[in-house]
């Protein structure tokens, strides 16, 4: 029998475990810092078990790889160069959904020489982004065509019905997980110009974009778009990009988030000691009797504007202290957001997966193809976040676990043996695609998947 170790019972490890505990032929471990969420999402199921494990403690996290045949990690990435390692030693499989770093990469050569399978960004994005992306890609391929253009945007969301805070968004996966990635560079092809955005400027660089059945959203760059043109083979392409959907109003929102500091992982405070409001005003050399008046002085807006409002509501003008103790200013917002951004029982987020492209064929004819994902968590039960990001990953810990993948190394899921099987499995689970198609300006609403 087959074993199967996950780390991390966090927000999207459910059905990841459930489908894994559902396959007879394996037996699986979940392993979490805390061993009571690992041992809720295992239950009595006679096919697993749960235990505590701590990945900072080195020995542990080796004994607990040592004894699996595949790993599964569902924790940030900074966490996965120690685990790729241990794996290579110890001649066991590595999948996480985690984007591929320079510290990842560096093990393609040697886990391919023992035949080892490192699958990275097998998430919803990255993830089923990739599989997405290289299905239409080949089949235009094949056809005898070559795409000229390609832009893919992804968004995790509460859905309509349950978009009832002022900030429009609610966590579905860690807020550290986005308070992070609010800082990344981004980089993509726009008419054959690379354009380069900082992590400075990254909220101030964004349009609208109309996404059939999920009305017009936000959209800024996600990262470095241009290394997927090589990867996907269309090196061809005039255009090239990578986006994150939000609601309308959030790039302002995260932008003045930056400028107040709150993303700061250096400044410190005792937060038993001190409130919001006193960090606020410190932040802004407020002496403390006009704070929100200091705070549109500091931001440069009029004293009605909308973030004042935002702060307000997220309780920043409080001062009611949260006792973390000593901690950042990173650390004080994201357990602001993490309480208050939350799903409530019965709720539903919304994940949102739009692909454009433009193909040109032999004969002169230009083709405009859009693939849209639209998917709803179900009320009571797993988030659309955790079902799009956990079972891709489950998935490919099967496949890997029954030796049906031939690609060896650092890899990503852009192969044809990995993506074909996957994305059939996961259009049984109502993930699926609805894929239009406008020839020469003819709609052919060519219609593969049955939009959800």
């Amino acid at each position: 029998m087959k074993k199967i170790l996950i780390i991390g019972a966090g927000l999207v490890a459910g059905p990841a475990v459930q489908y894994l505990l559902n396959q007879p032929e394996f037996h699986v471990t979940v392993a979490d810092q805390v061993k009571s969420k690992a041992a809720e999402l295992v239950g009595d199921h006679s096919g697993g078990n749960a235990i505590c494990l701590d990945v900072n403690d080195k020995q542990s996290l080796k004994t607990a790889i040592a004894d699996s045949d595949v790993v599964v990690s569902l924790l940030p990435w900074i966490f996965h160069p120690v685990m790729a390692e241990f794996c290579l030693e110890l001649n066991t499989h590595l999948i996480t959904a985690s984007y591929v770093k320079k510290e990842m990469q560096a093990f393609h050569e040697k886990a391919r020489q023992k035949n080892l399978v490192f699958l990275n960004e097998i998430g919803v994005d990255p993830g089923i982004d990739h599989m997405a992306a290289m299905k239409i890609i080949n089949e235009v391929k094949n056809a005898g065509g070559e795409i000229t253009s390609f832009a893919s945007y992804c968004g995790g969301l509460p859905a309509p019905e349950n978009n009832n805070n002022p900030l429009g968004y609610k966590f579905s996966w860690s807020p550290d997980g986005v308070m992070l990635a609010a800082n990344n560079d981004g980089r993509y092809l726009m008419h054959g110009k690379i354009i380069t955005v900082s992590g400075q400027d990254l909220f101030r660089h964004y349009d609208l974009i109309t996404i059939p059945g999920a009305g017009v959203l936000e959209a800024y760059v996600n990262r470095d778009a241009l290394p997927y043109m090589d990867l996907y083979g269309i090196q061809s392409v005039k255009n090239m990009f990578r986006g994150t959907l939000r609601n309308i109003g959030s790039c302002e929102t995260w932008d003045y988030f930056k400028k107040l500091d709150l993303l700061n992982q250096k400044n410190r405070f005792d937060f038993n000691e001190v409130s919001p409001l006193q960090v606020l005003a410190k932040i802004v050399k407020s002496s403390g009797l006009e704070v929100i008046k200091d705070v549109a002085r500091y931001l440069g807006i009029p004293e009605h504007s909308l973030i004042l409002k935002k702060l307000e509501w997220l309780g920043l003008f409080s001062e009611e202290r949260i006792n973390i103790g000593t901690a950042s200013v990173f650390d004080m917002f994201a357990h602001i957001l993490q309480k208050k951004l939350v799903y409530n029982k019965n709720e539903k987020d919304l994940l949102v997966q739009h692909h454009e492209f433009t193909a040109r064929y032999p004969d002169g004819r230009q083709e405009k193809i859009t693939s849209t994902m639209i998917n709803t968590g179900i009320p009571g039960g797993d988030s659309a976040m955790s079902r799009t990001v956990g079972l891709p990953v489950a998935m490919a810990a099967k496949m890997v676990a029954q030796g049906k993948i031939n690609h060896h190394g650092v890899i990503i899921p852009i192969y044809k043996e990995i993506y074909d099987p996957l994305l059939a499995e996961l259009e049984t689970m109502d993930i699926k695609f609805k894929e239009t198609k406008v020839t020469n300006g003819v709609s052919l609403d060519h219609i593969n998947h049955e939009q959800i």
